[in-house]
């Protein structure tokens, strides 16, 4: 079976896409991830009481910030504009998922951006309670949606 990637050239190079041809159109994704916890640094987070802050404020920020600098930190990804993005925070029972949602008018896609904002909200939130929880782990991130509109 062969498998062509589109960031490599014939010589097994890298390269870069180039999407200059593909239309301007419509794009979203969105992506999710875990900080699996003990149920204490929980209810730390939620009452906001960890010595550094509200962790979820400052990593839904972290989160924003990195999806707009996905490009500097991924190699191959463009540099894109992005319309909006959003990082959103549930607390469960072992962890905190973490959910990101990503949209751009662009000629390539944002799953990158999605899955570095969550990236980046995870290790923020595992940066402000590492002092109190040395068993935290970051789990399931993954792309759970990406659409296109269609030219028209």
């Amino acid at each position: 079976m062969r498998m062509d990637f589109s960031h490599l050239d014939a010589e097994g190079k890298a390269v870069m896409v180039d999407v200059s041809p593909k239309p301007r159109v419509r794009r979203t994704a969105g992506a999710t991830g875990t900080v699996l916890m003990r149920p204490e640094t929980l209810r730390l987070i939620s009452e906001r009481l960890l010595k550094k802050g509200d962790a979820l404020a400052v990593a839904r920020v972290a989160g924003i910030f990195a999806a707009k600098r996905t490009s500097e930190l991924v190699p191959l990804c463009h540099n894109i504009r992005i319309d909006h993005v959003s990082v959103d925070f549930a607390l469960r029972t072992d962890g905190v998922e973490i959910t990101s949602r990503a949209v751009c008018t662009e000629s390539t896609g944002i799953e990158m951006e999605a899955l570095t904002a969550v990236s980046v909200a995870a290790l923020t939130l595992y940066d402000m309670c590492k002092a109190v929880d040395k068993q935290m782990t970051i789990t399931g991130i993954r792309l759970t949606e990406k659409t296109k509109e269609a030219a028209g």
